[in-house]
């Protein structure tokens, strides 16, 4: 991982920036309707501010300055082949998903950047157990699979995130990945996003990639409260034609997950100070 390229997805998901707060960032950027807005950075082994490796799958590391406030994003990460010609990418290769946290700061007055609330710690993203990826397409495997996520406070289970299925992504599939290398090939820097040919080209052109494609709706308790000392973040993704997020809700309240890698990924961060 500390050779890959980590980029996120920005309102792949209805609503989500409305919650986050993020909405009136994207008002001078233009897309189709329901369209992700864009692509930011968190993570570039060769950059002058994202190269800290931030990875942590059993912690969620909090900004060294307290007065910050941290929300965990719940969504699907995509590890990803990457092909180039006459430099820039021509193919994106869908390899594994996983649940995947992408932690980040709401309300940093002094970040311009998307970017600039993402890499917070050296614990603030992390990623649940890989599930290969037999055909990224209609009829493949992400069809039965569903994302939910909680979070335990003071010993108790709520949940946070809406559950919901990767197919009620706004994009998804070929769609999705045609989007992508079109952002990563010719996004331009504004407003609130960068030039993604800049940094893909500055990193020397990375052959891999993990891609976190946009975090799921709020529960009401998730939209509210920010992470605080102690919490744990818990993100399931799940074949559903095996389980329902009722059953997976109690297994978890009784520590008990199953250990089923080909239909369970699962991530669980306890939320830490530094």
């Amino acid at each position: 991982m500390k050779h890959y390229l980590g980029v996120g997805i920005v309102g792949n998901f209805a609503n989500h920036l409305e919650q986050a707060g993020e909405a009136s960032d994207f008002c001078g950027i233009c897309s189709e309707e329901n369209a992700p807005k864009g692509i930011f950075p968190f993570y570039v082994p060769n950059h002058e501010k994202l190269q800290r490796f931030c990875f942590d799958n059993q912690k969620i590391i909090l900004p060294e300055d307290s007065t910050l406030c941290v929300q965990a994003e719940p969504e699907v990460g995509i590890e990803c082949d990457i092909t180039y010609e006459n430099g820039y990418i021509k193919t994106l290769v869908p390899k594994f998903f996983m649940a995947f946290n992408d932690a980040s700061v709401r309300n940093d007055k002094n970040a311009k950047k998307i970017s600039q609330k993402k890499n917070f710690s050296t614990g603030c993203k992390g990623y649940g157990n890989k599930i290969a990826i037999d055909s990224f397409q209609e009829g493949g495997v992400c069809d039965d699979f569903s994302i939910a996520s909680f979070i335990k406070i003071d010993g108790k289970i709520h949940a946070y995130g809406e559950c919901s299925p990767l197919l009620s992504y706004s994009f998804f599939y070929d769609k999705l990945l045609e989007w992508l290398i079109q952002k990563l090939n010719h996004q331009e820097d504004m407003v609130v996003l960068e030039d993604m040919h800049r940094i893909i080209k500055n990193n020397n052109f990375p052959e891999k990639c993990i891609i976190a494609i946009g975090a799921t709706r709020y529960t009401h308790l998730g939209e509210t409260r920010f992470l605080q000392n102690g919490d744990e973040v818990n993100i399931l993704i799940f074949n559903h034609k095996k389980y329902d997020p009722n059953t997976l809700e109690s297994l978890l309240r009784e520590e008990r997950l199953p250990d089923d890698e080909k239909n369970l990924s699962i991530l669980q961060q306890k939320v830490v100070k530094q």
